[in-house]
């Protein structure tokens, strides 16, 4: 700078000049070297403004060229771009008939989905299965359309596309939208699910009864009770039950002390057949403390005496023997007294041996029979001869037994054989015979092994059938044979129980075998009848056949037989013609 001012000058510039110059030029290089260090500095400033001309000038060279170094419009307008755009597409689409429409697909929207090249008519096998991994779904602006690909035939061509699916470059409005961690479910699939959930009981019940002898199944269809009838029947029993209650708690002097009714039967077990036409109601009456003693040998029958105390049963009580005859016989006088404000009810004659009160109810669809029994319930231990009884432990578990076992038991006032016989200075007709019909009841109830069997969500079991099946052809035997006669629907349920037992586990029971599992059954029932023994399931010293004879119990045992290799002649006439 000072040889520039010499030039500029010549000689005749003077020292002071060149001093100042000097000084101006070393302050002029300490500002650069400044300015360098800044990042504010105005050069810095000066060449991005170069920077940025010439950016400008390049897209003034190249419009459609894109460049990502120039700055981006804000959110606002790039909304307002879009909907101009997406407005002008669907114009335009709109001009142009559905089935020329095709797909676009737009890369810079769906980045993090991997698609494929679309070829065409989606030929590829591998589009489907990566297309559907992805569980990506296409969806337009304007009408939302779910997005499935179709699944490939066996020859590796796939269906004929859906309006959703077209070639790639021509659907416009359109983009893929990124999966989120969880499949979405799409309309067709909610659908398909609830076809498939609806499809599934009915081929469960079509496998049933595929493996279900025909005979057995319209058999057990055709012993069904309608739901209107068991309820209208129902009302009628629990009405004049109820009634009856209140009868002996207020205009009697010896039952004012009756406990809650007892429904007990194979109404209540759920085992009832063709009609509800028959109903057992146990009257009890509590007794805190008794003194029983065994009649007879095999356990189930007993004399009673009341210890001292203030019951008003102690009436029928005389040289410490309580009269089952007197005491039933003053019940059946309060029954008589009280079911003549019912008119639609009359009272049958007294049966010798039966410990019930039987009423009959003429009613508009069935004839009604109702057994009421007055009993007496007796809170203490079991008799000594039900120790070895009740042998549920592998079946029920030894928790359910021990919980049957602290349950009071009941004492019906019945007898065997003629009633004027007398033991030990009792009369026949004065005993009473245990009872355990409440446990019977409960064990039907929870009749699995399993908590859930023959519940909802549980495996269903065929017991219940297997023992109504059993029931019926015994009634159908009885009814071509009078020397059948003896036998009763107890011995069919005694024979399930101790079968149950034997053949513990829900699986030997499934539902599907009902056809095995009654033919097992049916030859157990013909080996008690032939060896003439079935044992009391609480009471194993009580034979149940031993009051009947050899000859009859052998010759059911041949119907049975019968009845069973022939496939159950005796049900199909039964049945009603198609």
């Amino acid at each position: 700078m000072v040889g520039a001012c010499n030039r500029k000058h010549g000689s005749s510039i003077s020292s002071a000049a060149r001093f100042y110059c000097l000084h101006f030029l070393i302050m002029s290089r300490r500002e650069r070297s400044r300015q360098a260090k800044s990042p504010d500095s105005t050069q810095c400033s000066d060449s991005t403004k170069e920077r940025r001309e010439t950016i400008r000038r390049k897209k003034k060279e190249d419009p459609l060229k894109p460049n990502h170094a120039e700055e981006k419009p804000s959110v606002k307008e790039t909304t307002k771009e879009k909907g101009k755009h997406l407005m002008r597409e669907h114009s335009r689409e709109q001009q142009v008939p559905p089935e020329t429409t095709k797909t676009k697909t737009y890369s810079s929207r769906s980045k993090s989905v991997k698609t494929p090249p679309l070829n065409g008519d989606l030929e590829s096998p591998s589009l489907h299965r990566q297309l559907g991994s992805q569980s990506t779904t296409m969806r337009a602006e304007t009408a939302k359309p779910s997005f499935k690909a179709p699944k490939p035939k066996a020859g590796g061509k796939a269906e004929a596309q859906t309006d959703c699916i077209k070639a790639p470059g021509k659907m416009e409005g359109a983009q893929l939208e990124r999966p989120s961690g969880r499949k979405k479910e799409t309309a067709a699939e909610k659908s398909y699910d609830a076809a498939d959930a609806d499809k599934i009981k009915p081929k469960m019940l079509k496998a049933r009864s595929d493996s279900m002898d025909p005979v057995l199944q319209s058999t057990l269809e055709k012993l069904k009770i309608r739901r209107k009838d068991k309820s209208d029947t129902s009302k009628v029993v629990n009405d004049f039950i109820e009634n009856l209650i209140k009868h002996l708690k207020k205009k009697t002097i010896y039952f004012k002390e009756v406990d809650k009714p007892l429904p007990t039967g194979s109404y209540y077990e759920n085992l009832k057949i063709s009609d509800p036409d028959e109903f057992d109601i146990m009257i009890p009456m509590p007794v805190d403390r008794v003194q029983i003693k065994p009649f007879g040998e095999n356990g189930a029958f007993y004399s009673v005496a009341l210890k001292r105390g203030n019951s008003p049963l102690m009436k029928f009580q005389q040289n410490d023997i309580l009269s089952a005859s007197e005491m039933l016989q003053e019940f059946r006088n309060e029954v008589k007294k009280f079911a003549k404000g019912f008119s639609a009810w009359t009272i049958e004659d007294k049966k010798g041996g039966c410990p019930a009160v039987t009423l009959t109810h003429t009613g508009d669809s069935v004839t009604i029979s109702l057994d009421v029994v007055l009993c007496l319930k007796v809170k203490s231990s079991w008799p000594s001869f039900t120790s070895n009884g009740l042998n549920i432990d592998q079946w029920l578990g030894t928790k359910v037994k021990q919980e049957y076992k602290r349950k009071p038991y009941y004492l019906v006032p019945k007898y065997e054989g003629r009633g004027n016989m007398e033991n030990d200075g009792v009369l026949n007709k004065d005993i009473w015979r245990v009872s355990f019909s409440h446990i019977e009841k409960d064990i039907i109830k929870k009749h699995g092994s399993e908590k859930t069997c023959c519940e909802t969500w549980g495996a269903r079991c065929c017991r219940k059938d297997c023992l109504k099946l059993l029931k019926h052809l015994l009634h159908l035997l009885k009814e071509n044979n009078s020397s059948f006669a003896k036998f009763c629907s107890y011995h069919a349920k005694t024979t399930l129980l101790h079968a149950c037992c034997s053949r513990t586990r829900d699986s030997e029971w499934a539902a599907s075998d009902l056809n095995r599992c009654f033919d097992l059954l049916l030859q157990d029932f013909e080996s008690h009848l032939r060896r003439g023994q079935l044992y009391n399931f609480f009471i194993p010293s009580q034979n149940l056949l031993s009051g009947l004879a050899k000859t009859p119990c052998k010759n059911l045992a041949d119907c049975v037989k019968e009845q069973r290799e022939k496939g159950f002649p005796i049900f199909v006439n039964d049945l009603p013609n198609p």
